[in-house]
C-alpha cells in the first residue's frame, strides 16, 4: 500500500507504474513468507489458502492498473500544464 501511494504522489504515471511494480513485487514477496509460515505451522492451511488468493487477487489488480495506465492518455499531474 505505501509503495502505491508513494508512486501515486510523485505525479506522473511511468514512476507511478514502477511503484506498482515494486507493489506487485512485494505482493509475491508476501506469498514466500506465506509459505514459510504455512511450513513452520505459524498459520493454517485454511488461512494460507484464504491470504494467498486474497494476495494473487491483488497482484492481478495491480497488473490491470499498469496495463490501464501504459494506454491511458492521461500521464499524470506533473504533466497537466504542458504542451
Amino acid at each position: 500500500m505505501d509503495n502505491v501511494a508513494e508512486g501515486f504522489e510523485r505525479g506522473g504515471n511511468k514512476e507511478f507504474i514502477q511503484f506498482l511494480y515494486v507493489a506487485k513485487g512485494s505482493c509475491g514477496e508476501f506469498r514466500s513468507q506465506l509459505y514459510r509460515a504455512l511450513d513452520r505451522d505459524y498459520i493454517a492451511q485454511k488461512e494460507f489458502d484464504s491470504l494467498s488468493i486474497h494476495a494473487m487477487k491483488i497482484s492481478s489488480l495491480i497488473q490491470k492498473l499498469v496495463k490501464y495506465l501504459e494506454t491511458s492518455p492521461i500521464k499524470g499531474t506533473k504533466y497537466k500544464n504542458r504542451k
